[in-house]
């Protein structure tokens, strides 16, 4: 696949989609992906009195743009407030906790869900 040239998305335009069953939780608004021919996948997610777990099957960073971000991993409570950021090796077993954030999201590969 070829890449995309280079753009901007500007966050008016942003759709944002439920993310898997937690949809009531948890929308993400892609803004790069495997569909853009880079192994990079980035986004905007919403939180919303969100308490759910999930098990990170890529290498992620999250920074939060509004709000406050708690990640309870490894028996820790990990706390991201406005403009702090997270990292998540892939394999981390976690809960995310939000009240009502924003946060930018980078993932990698853009396609983990295509890997064995």
């Amino acid at each position: 696949m070829t890449k995309t040239i280079a753009h901007v998305k500007h966050f008016a335009d942003l759709t944002f989609n439920p993310r898997f069953e937690y949809g009531e939780q948890a929308q993400a608004a892609v803004i790069c992906n495997a569909e853009d021919g880079t192994e990079l996948g980035a986004g905007i997610g919403r939180l919303k009195n969100a308490c759910f777990p999930w098990t990170i099957k890529y290498d992620e960073v999250l920074v939060v743009l509004e709000g406050q971000l708690r990640i309870h991993a490894n028996g820790e409570v990990l706390q991201a407030d406005k403009h702090d950021s997270i990292f998540l090796p892939a394999g981390t077993a976690l809960e995310y906790e939000a009240e009502d954030a924003l946060i930018l999201y980078a993932i990698h590969p853009a396609n983990w869900s295509e890997q064995g």
